[in-house]
């Protein structure tokens, strides 16, 4: 069966599978992390100076800046242990098991990284119908020098997100309910809503929110094909990568971004042109994962 390896992460959370303990199970992983975050914050406000803290902070609200867009990445990382501290807590196991296998998650996740990785390189080079014209982002050097922080921020980001939807809340529904319908589509449209910005996106804020249910369907499947987070992080990780280090959008955590596109997400027309091309990447993204696997 094409779901089959799902038992891998799935068959630790069926000793205790009850609906209650899923939804305790949220509202600790969300405390938590909240929890964690306060703590980080107030550690960084005892290091720093007052008024460093204080633009510290700001750039973490604007994300307008390299080191305000790594620092909100890693504090969206506490997620992810919030998560873990919930599994271990309520579901009684173990934090790696959300991760599936380790061996298998580490070569799963590194051959799709690689695929992924060849596949945005050839889009990205490759002449497109439409030019457009890109404006300077963050200076070669410097992003040059931030790229292998940025890289574990994103990784930090990333992982914790999966490890939230995915290894958590997509692994203890299947282990209370079978029919895939529900195990693929809940987790994935609860990240969806997580994505819906109106005060941001303004009229395109549904349009986004769909793109964040595909993207969520695409990582689910993986995760059920392949049996670990593997796949499903390192899908994340190259679109963010993408999105966030090399081509932003104006003022949308453009901090780290190589280049800018010269429109901000208030410009309706331009983001629902680019999001279908972005829906089609994802799809093929999602086809290379499993093709580089063999799923």
């Amino acid at each position: 069966m094409r779901y089959a390896p799902h038992e891998l992460i799935v068959a630790p959370g069926r000793k205790r599978p009850e609906l209650w303990r899923l939804v305790v199970g949220l509202v600790t992983a969300w405390l938590l992390a909240m929890l964690l975050v306060r703590g980080l914050s107030a550690l960084a406000s005892l290091v720093m100076s007052e008024e460093g803290y204080t633009r510290l902070a700001v750039s973490v609200e604007l994300g307008a800046s390299p080191s305000g867009v790594i620092a909100l990445l890693v504090l969206m990382g506490c997620l992810g242990v919030g998560a873990m501290l919930a599994a271990e807590l309520i579901q009684k196991r173990r934090a790696s098991s959300l991760f599936g296998p380790r061996r298998l998650a580490v070569w799963q996740f590194w051959t799709v990284l690689k695929a992924l990785a060849l596949l945005q390189i050839i889009v990205f080079v490759l002449p497109s119908g439409e030019h457009v014209e890109f404006e300077a982002g963050l200076d070669l050097r410097p992003w040059i020098f931030l790229l292998p922080l940025t890289f574990v921020a994103l990784l930090l980001q990333t992982g914790a997100e999966e490890v939230l939807f995915r290894g958590y809340l997509q692994s203890q529904m299947a282990a209370r309910f079978s029919h895939p319908l529900i195990w693929l589509t809940v987790p994935s449209a609860l990240f969806a809503v997580g994505h819906y910005a109106p005060e941001y996106y303004g009229a395109n804020a549904w349009l986004v929110t769909v793109w964040s249910f595909v993207f969520g369907l695409a990582a689910a499947d993986l995760t059920a094909r392949s049996g670990t987070l593997g796949p499903a992080i390192a899908l994340h990780l190259v679109n963010n990568f993408m999105a966030i280090a090399v081509t932003s959008i104006q003022g949308d955590m453009s901090g780290l971004a190589l280049w800018v596109y010269p429109f901000d997400p208030s410009d309706t027309s331009a983001l629902r042109g680019l999001l279908p091309l972005d829906l089609m990447l994802i799809a093929v993204s999602w086809l290379a994962a499993r093709v580089a696997l063999r799923l």
